[in-house]
């Protein structure tokens, strides 16, 4: 029974994407991989139920997931894989000659880059004179709702990858994209820093979820 079921699951996807699918069955045909003769159903509906939702199961821990009954370490780490791989796809998708000359196209590329983050980063996207991306740079990895900015290793960045320009760009892990006065204070003295080395930042881009709020846009740089 077992066999046939997911047979038809697997049918379905290739015939109709995941579109129509409901967040479990999504889960479920993930599983398919990592437990081979298991129903993969009940497991799909407990894990949504104990996380919150479909996104929350691949943002937990790891050892969190290890711990519901029927999930292996294989199975936890398959789970866990899940936004990572999201981001290098998006990432590789994008490539390093990809222009970004407006705002509208950077706040575009750093949804993507930050999806999936449940803690706060901050990134360098240096470019060159064309304004193609040379490099996506994390420069820190802070805390769930903070993130200490040095200029001095920012500017090394810079110059490591030889930019001509920059982008800032750092999330908020909540659902709030306002600024605030530390955003705006350490954006000063990294432009300070920059522009000493005549290096210019271009804009600096907040995200939080599937949204975006621009420096340059809001007359802040």
């Amino acid at each position: 029974m077992h066999e046939g079921h997911r047979e038809r699951v697997k049918k379905r996807f290739l015939n109709e994407g995941l579109d129509s699918f409901e967040d479990y069955q999504v889960l479920e045909l993930l599983l398919f991989y990592a437990i081979p003769r298991k129903d993969t159903n009940e497991l799909a509906h407990t894990l949504i139920s104990k996380f919150g939702s479909l996104s929350a199961v691949f943002e937990a821990d790891p050892a969190d997931l290890a711990n519901t009954v029927g999930i292996s370490e294989n199975s936890a780490v398959l789970l866990s894989l899940i936004p990572f791989l999201s981001r290098y796809y998006l990432k590789d998708k994008w490539g390093k000659n990809e222009t970004i000359d407006s705002s509208i196209k950077a706040g575009k590329y750093l949804i993507d880059l930050f999806a999936g983050r449940n803690y706060e980063m901050f990134y360098l996207i240096c470019l060159d004179v064309q304004n193609n991306i040379i490099h996506a740079s994390l420069v820190h990895k802070g805390t769930i709702n903070e993130v200490q900015i040095y200029p001095r290793i920012i500017v090394e960045t810079a110059l490591r990858h030889k930019a001509n320009s920059v982008i800032l760009a750092h999330n908020h892990p909540g659902s709030s994209i306002e600024i605030s006065k530390a955003d705006e204070e350490a954006t000063k003295k990294i432009k300070l820093a920059l522009n000493a080395i005549s290096i210019q930042v271009m804009d600096h881009i907040i995200v939080a979820n599937n949204r975006y709020v621009s420096f340059a846009e809001k007359g802040l740089l």
